[in-house]
């Protein structure tokens, strides 16, 4: 199994990419090849091309949850994929795969709208859709967790934004917010967008669903932007008896919380352009 950062909020010297704050990686597992989150803009494509992985020939499109940093890519992706067709280039027919809550409209204060652009109907022409708030297995050892249940009382932040749902604004619980887990030699490779839902949460289900203790290592946001003590300590008792090998913490995680956790953890540094590679 290998991942590549395709756009992170960091680069890495020497390697000349773009970088924007938000997530997409490429995941090559079990002979599939799998788009998770699409970033803010086209700098995962242009990424992407400059390290010669074929965007056109993916086989599958996860959605970690909806909002802008992780999802507005999906405009460029679909140009991508229309223009191929259109000059008979090949490409395959990926499916999406995101929590049905993925398309519904989310406001924030001072924003009109944080939430994707594309309707479901539009990128219906495009992609089929696997939409699932429950967890589906995209091959034998890579599962979509879809909705993560929410045990640890210290991982839950303040409700911030709104959500649409039948034409009514609501508190968002971003139950879209998920993550994947996979299947390796020496334990879980967890891979995550934002972890709204409590990176603690997202591990203890992870292990649960794959019925598997051990930990290889974590790899993604973790939702921790000048956190709470309550929370953070809870974040690091927890991962202090993970036992885990190491740690990919990035996008959404403050130098603060880097160095908390990497008094309990190996933590490594993480930019686009970043290929990791388990058994």
């Amino acid at each position: 199994m290998k991942l590549t950062v395709l756009v992170d909020n960091n680069t890495l010297i020497d390697r000349y990419l773009t970088g924007e704050p938000a997530v997409s990686y490429f995941i090559e597992a079990d002979g599939k090849k799998i788009l998770f989150d699409t970033g803010y803009s086209d700098a995962f494509i242009r990424n992407a091309e400059k390290m010669n992985i074929d965007i056109l020939g993916l086989d599958h499109i996860v959605l970690s949850h909806a909002h802008l940093d992780h999802t507005w890519g999906l405009d460029p992706l679909i140009r991508l994929y229309t223009e191929a067709r259109m000059e008979g280039l090949d490409h395959s027919e990926p499916d999406l795969i995101a929590h049905p809550l993925i398309f519904n409209s989310r406001t924030d204060s001072g924003m009109q709208e944080i939430g994707t652009l594309i309707s479901p109907d539009r990128l219906s022409k495009v992609f089929k859709f696997q939409l699932s708030n429950g967890p589906r297995w995209i091959t034998e050892n890579v599962v979509f967790l879809g909705e993560i249940p929410r045990r640890f009382d210290f991982e839950h932040d303040p409700l911030e934004s709104k959500i649409n749902i039948g034409g009514k604004k609501t508190e968002d619980d971003l139950l879209d917010d998920t993550a994947l887990a996979i299947i390796t030699e020496k334990g879980l490779v967890i891979v995550t967008g934002c972890s709204h839902s409590g990176i603690c949460n997202i591990v203890e289900y992870a292990k649960e669903l794959c019925d598997e203790e051990r930990i290889a290592d974590i790899i993604g946001g973790f939702h921790l932007l000048n956190p709470p003590e309550k929370k953070i300590k809870g974040i690091i008792d927890y991962f202090q008896k993970l036992n885990i090998r190491e740690v990919h913490a990035c996008h959404c995680t403050d130098l603060g919380s880097k160095i908390a956790l990497s008094e309990v953890c190996d933590l490594k540094e993480v930019g686009c352009g970043l290929q990791l590679e388990y058994e």
